[in-house]
């Protein structure tokens, strides 16, 4: 298997699997959130980081066109992004909205990785404005689909803590 074929193949697991998560929401529930204390995002702030946390960084990696959210905020001096407070940052109005916009950042996902040729993904260093680490480029995209399954696995546990009948399959099945 070469780079191409696993990202195309975790892109299309990942995107998915959140989709059909998000499905099971209704739209009532875009502004539950797990406790007022710790900082934590409604499942619709999550809705919408879930959107920008692959394609867009992929389309950075691979093209050097960084369209970061609004809200990130990078310390080129100290290479340390600063965390907005969770009520600073947007929410889908949607469910619809969040389909949407999660559509639309696999289809960029999949348009930055067709512009990766085989030897940048195994060769290229690619730093993050976050980490200087010069990490390969196939690398440092296999880890945006690892930020994407982490706010699934978070988009899961907002399911379970809401009630929704949800297991493992949710996560990981067809």
């Amino acid at each position: 298997m070469n780079w191409h074929e696993l990202l195309e193949q975790q892109i299309e697991a990942a995107y998915s699997v959140s989709e059909r998560l998000v499905k099971l929401l209704e739209e009532k529930d875009l502004s539950w959130k797990p406790s007022e204390t710790n900082n934590w995002m409604t499942t619709g702030q999550l809705l919408l980081h879930l959107s920008q946390s692959c394609g867009v960084p992929f389309k950075g990696f691979a093209t050097g066109q960084w369209d970061m959210p609004a809200h990130s905020d990078i310390n080129e001096k100290k290479h340390e992004a600063t965390l907005p407070q969770a009520a600073t940052l947007k929410s889908v109005t949607t469910l619809e909205e969040a389909l949407t916009l999660l559509a639309a950042d696999k289809k960029v996902a999949l348009d930055a990785l067709r512009f990766c040729s085989e030897e940048d993904l195994s060769s290229k260093p690619s730093p993050a404005p976050w980490d200087k680490t010069p990490l390969n480029l196939g690398l440092r995209l296999l880890q945006m689909i690892d930020h994407l399954n982490q706010h699934k696995a978070q988009l899961f546990y907002y399911l379970k803590l809401q009630g929704k009948v949800v297991n493992t399959h949710h996560l990981y099945g067809k």
